[in-house]
């Protein structure tokens, strides 16, 4: 029997106000689980209430759709489900295009990966410099028509970005990194959200883990993309460690964990972000979706608020190739990979 979670807006479509992000059974981080396992996952969320699943061609390159086609494929119905475009595989590596030739093929290709007809949000993975912005979109568009996919999508832009986006066709959702850590969003997208009616997802809501006490100073295995980045690098890492443990006090004395009051110091800030924590254990699964019957004071998330102020957080958040994609707006001072 499925159960039921609260619910949030997104565009056309209500969704379970925690969803999931797939990629790291897949991609990204290490370990991963095994095959039988992520789909053991996905279908527990399915049953506990999860209805948004977000996945992207970019995720071992095609992998982690073809994961989400197999375990979830026979209950399409019962989701709503966001895959991503433009950032992906080139002659087998990382590569971003954005021309509407390579979205068209990548969509495609995503339709029978993912045993679907439609997808019923497809983002820009990241915006490509080298190609007008009226292409890219331009292709979503047409894709909208001819019926592949129901809406579309933002990934790591401006406020300007989305407004210039939003006057070719209207745009669902934004998404972008969000949490107690890195919050660039509160800058200006946030506003232009509330302003435009547009969904905000929240990805990497749990600081990529360091913020539900899964990251320790004994460093990563190969393959893990955040061996790469500065926040997780020495001296850097030292030093976050140490807000995680003052955000774990500020937990226990809330009677939660710490992941749960990540999530749910997100939900309080607009009734509008949907945060889209990822995992590959059933029980840390369970624990964050539990995060939706907690009551939790106002005056704690003043505490997170005051804990992760700027220039608490040590380091950039991106190496400087990465950044080079993202156009989120920057805080004054904010410390950027060189």
């Amino acid at each position: 029997m499925t159960a039921t979670l609260p619910k949030r807006a997104l565009g056309p479509f209500s969704v379970s106000a925690i969803g999931l992000g797939c990629m790291n059974l897949s991609h990204g981080y290490q370990p991963r689980p095994e095959t039988e396992a992520a789909e053991r996952l996905l279908l527990h969320a399915l049953d506990r209430g999860v209805t948004f699943f977000d996945t992207a061609a970019l995720y071992g390159f095609g992998a982690n759709e073809t994961l989400i086609g197999r375990a979830l494929g026979h209950r399409r119905k019962d989701f709503v489900l966001a895959s991503k475009c433009a950032l992906g595989e080139i002659n087998g590596k990382r590569g971003l295009d954005g021309s509407a030739a390579a979205i068209t093929q990548t969509l495609d290709e995503a339709l029978i990966r993912l045993r679907t007809d439609v997808i019923d949000l497809y983002y820009l993975h990241r915006l490509d410099p080298k190609v007008p912005m009226e292409e890219s979109v331009g292709a979503l568009s047409r894709a909208v028509e001819a019926g592949k996919i129901r809406t579309i999508g933002l990934s790591e832009v401006s406020a300007e970005t989305i407004r210039a986006v939003h006057a070719i066709h209207p745009v669902t959702a934004v998404q972008t990194e969000y949490s107690p850590w890195t919050r660039n969003v509160e800058l200006a997208v946030l506003d232009c959200c509330e302003e435009l009616g547009i969904g905000f997802i929240a990805f990497s809501p749990l600081a990529r883990g360091l913020l539900a006490g899964s990251v320790g100073t004994a460093g990563f295995q190969q393959g893990d993309l955040r061996a790469a980045m500065p926040r997780f690098q020495e001296p850097h890492l030292t030093r976050n460690l140490g807000l995680y443990d003052q955000m774990a006090g500020l937990a226990r004395a809330a009677d939660c964990t710490p992941a749960q009051l990540c999530l749910a110091w997100l939900l309080s800030k607009r009734d509008f972000v949907v945060p889209i924590p990822g995992t590959t254990n059933i029980d840390h699964l369970d624990e964050i979706l539990d995060t939706l019957s907690l009551t939790i004071s106002e005056v704690v998330f003043d505490q997170v608020d005051a804990l992760f102020a700027f220039g608490a957080v040590s380091g950039p958040r991106y190496s400087k190739e990465a950044q080079s994609q993202i156009g989120t707006e920057i805080w004054e001072g904010e410390p950027l990979a060189s």
